[in-house]
């Protein structure tokens, strides 16, 4: 269920306010252009700066438009436990298909507190979770232990992995086997990320490409050299993009991006700032290459 390019939705904003009738032209872009997945309110989505009622909102605007057409998976996360479990729990209610929790900033628990903050979440909901690694960001890294600890749970059903780290598909295969979900959250490695085992990406350049990511990884998980040589050109395709995309600070570029092709603004919420013009003009670039601009 949870697997090819799911994107991590950009929440677009208007006045610093929610702008609705981008956000719904973007989830619909995504459904028509092959898109597996829908990922509203993660780290992408701005989540640190939307207030619980914003939070909230994407989250139940995505599972309406979306109307069962593609899974939802609803990031929830937080450093707070008790919040954590307030957004994963209201995400379920809403009718979201899974919840994306990263491990906890800042706080930088250990791993027994790494353990607990998902079990505590765990046990109060009914929906599978995928746990966020991401150390560039929270500072911690979540152990393939700690994380083999977790899968023995209900709901714990794998991970979006943004460690850059590729031995960790390995070691995580290898712990967990074949039903632990591996999903890439960096769009530069997927194509070797996929080959190692993993079923597919946490995309942030699927926004502004989602057909070019949707066929890409459909291409490189089929067993055959055409496929194999079709993923590897799409992959070079999307390379200068997905380098683009992160210039600077994650979302700022990718807004920049869909403000060029039509579908947001670029409005970012302090302490995020628009992007500078060196950065657009490699965004630009990187888009003309593709033959998306």
């Amino acid at each position: 269920m949870f697997k090819g390019s799911n994107v991590a939705l950009i929440t677009p904003f208007k006045n610093n306010k929610l702008d609705v009738e981008a956000y719904i032209k973007l989830i619909n872009f995504q459904i028509i252009n092959g898109t597996n997945g829908l990922v509203p309110a993660g780290t992408t989505g701005e989540s640190p700066t939307l207030n619980h009622d914003e939070h909230q909102k994407v989250i139940d605007l995505c599972i309406q438009e979306s109307n069962g057409k593609n899974p939802i998976i609803a990031g929830t996360g937080s450093n707070s436990t008790e919040e954590a479990i307030s957004l994963t729990t209201h995400a379920e209610k809403a009718g979201a298909s899974a919840a994306l929790i990263v491990t906890p900033y800042y706080n930088k628990p250990t791993q027994e507190g790494l353990y607990q903050h998902y079990k505590a979440i765990n046990d109060k909901c009914g929906i599978p979770i995928l746990i966020y690694n991401i150390p560039g960001r929270s500072v911690i890294d979540m152990s393939v232990d700690t994380m083999a600890r977790l899968f023995e749970l209900r709901n714990i059903v794998g991970v979006k992995d943004a460690t850059g780290d590729l031995n960790r598909v390995d070691q995580q295969k290898n712990k967990m086997g074949n039903d632990f979900i591996q999903l890439t959250g960096n769009d530069d490695n997927a194509l070797e990320f996929n080959k190692r085992g993993g079923v597919g990406a946490i995309s942030v350049t699927a926004n502004i490409a989602p057909k070019l990511c949707s066929d890409f990884q459909k291409a490189s998980k089929i067993e055959s050299n055409e496929a194999k040589t079709e993923a590897a050109r799409l992959d070079m395709l999307l390379q200068p993009i997905h380098s683009s995309m992160f210039i600077e600070s994650n979302p700022s570029p990718v807004k920049y991006a869909a403000k060029l092709l039509g579908l947001c603004a670029d409005d970012v919420r302090l302490p995020l700032v628009k992007v500078t013009e060196p950065t657009k003009d490699l965004v630009k670039k990187a888009l003309i290459s593709a033959n998306l601009l």
